[in-house]
């Protein structure tokens, strides 16, 4: 167990830390930003030749709002004395702020979006370019491993068996109210499987890699620190955790053109947010201009549209082109899988280590010891993102 050597010497940052812990456990924003009706609207949404927006339903809300962020902002940041530590913490109060606006924003058009863009940004002309850059590839024959013949069961078996590398206990449940095929709930521990999705053999592959060997590895490192932030998640979090885990599909060659594709239209579908576009427009400039199909055009318009326009997706490319540079760079990649964290502020973890406030992490991704990539495309692709 770890020593309380650093928790006498830091009284006050454990403390904020753990009151922050208490604050922010209801604060997981996909867990509202989901419609709750999805097949319904797809239905619909096809019988209308594409022509009638979908009018998506989410969950309420189980906490209020108004007096969560007041507690946040009560806490006493400036005990804390080391400098860093203290802009840090300061840094999460307004972070998880923002995405207490955002959930509480949710379904209501512009205004969810503008909080999103304030918690997540949206795609630079650079970050268009390099989504273009890479559609512009001509696509890969299609192979055996990418028909979709799996089902959930056979899934979940798959999933079960990849986890045994690890001593952690997996908890997995099917779900009808989500935008992607899977999903891992923080809080919980819990792996979310679309329940009457098919599955193809690499998209389990990508999934094992993306959701377990990044997404839980992070979560258990992250419940193994003194400090709750690590489990909790760190400022601008999400380009890490999802740049993570699209590196580590690549690295242990699970990942495509065809889903590097998929990752490049999200970040049209949010650039089309920033134009006004609305779900129909979206929709139309994926199927009818970039010739996606309609399935595919759905789900990232969706995505893109959920919650009244939410930014996030563009973040997969650019925090896989983030750490894929960290990585090159002989960086390392244990600091960035000791739970939640980011790029950003990975000096942060560095330091806590050596001060005794931070554990080495316990569980690795085994994709990261070697690069097992055999597509050469890629490589070129990755190498001259801008």
């Amino acid at each position: 167990m770890q020593s309380e050597i650093p928790i006498e010497t830091n009284p006050n940052l454990f403390r904020i830390d753990n009151h922050l812990n208490n604050l922010v456990q209801k604060i997981e924003l996909l867990n509202y930003v989901n419609p709750i009706n999805i097949e319904q609207e797809k239905r619909n949404f096809f019988s209308s030749k594409y022509n009638v927006n979908p009018n998506f339903k989410y969950r309420k809300i189980d906490f209020n709002p108004h007096k969560l962020q007041q507690e946040l902002f009560s806490q006493d940041i400036d005990s804390i004395l080391d400098d860093d530590s203290r802009a840090f913490y300061q840094d999460v109060i307004y972070d998880y702020s923002g995405l207490i606006q955002c959930i509480e924003a949710i379904g209501q058009g512009r205004k969810f979006y503008y909080n999103s863009l304030k918690s997540f940004g949206t795609p630079t002309q650079k970050d268009v370019e390099n989504a273009q850059f890479i559609l512009h590839f001509k696509d890969e024959e299609f192979n055996q491993e990418m028909f979709p013949v799996f089902n959930v069961d056979e899934a979940e078996a798959y999933f079960r068996e990849f986890v045994k590398r690890y001593d952690f206990e997996l908890k997995i449940k099917p779900s009808t109210k989500l935008a992607a095929a899977a999903m891992v709930l923080n809080n919980s521990q819990t792996l979310l499987l679309k329940k009457n999705h098919r599955f193809s053999a690499n998209q389990l592959k990508v999934l094992a890699n993306h959701e377990i060997g990044v997404h839980l590895v992070t979560t258990f490192n992250g419940l193994n620190q003194s400090l709750k932030i690590f489990h909790n998640g760190f400022p601008n979090n999400v380009e890490t955790q999802e740049g993570l885990a699209v590196f580590s599909e690549y690295m242990s060659d699970c990942l495509t053109l065809h889903r590097l594709k998929e990752l490049a239209y999200r970040v049209i579908a949010a650039d089309s947010l920033h134009k006004g576009f609305n779900f129909c427009d979206t929709f139309d400039l994926l199927h009818n201009q970039y010739k996606l199909n309609r399935e595919e055009s759905y789900n990232i318009s969706l995505r893109a549209h959920r919650g009244g326009g939410f930014t996030k997706d563009y973040m997969y490319l650019t925090g896989l082109k983030k750490v894929y540079d960290y990585y090159h760079a002989n960086n390392n990649m244990d600091v960035l899988l000791a739970g939640k964290v980011s790029i950003e502020n990975a000096h942060i973890v560095s330091k806590w280590q050596e001060n005794g406030l931070a554990q080495d992490i316990r569980y690795r991704n085994d994709a990261f010891n070697s690069n097992k990539n055999s597509n050469a495309t890629l490589n070129f692709i990755l190498q001259h993102l801008k």
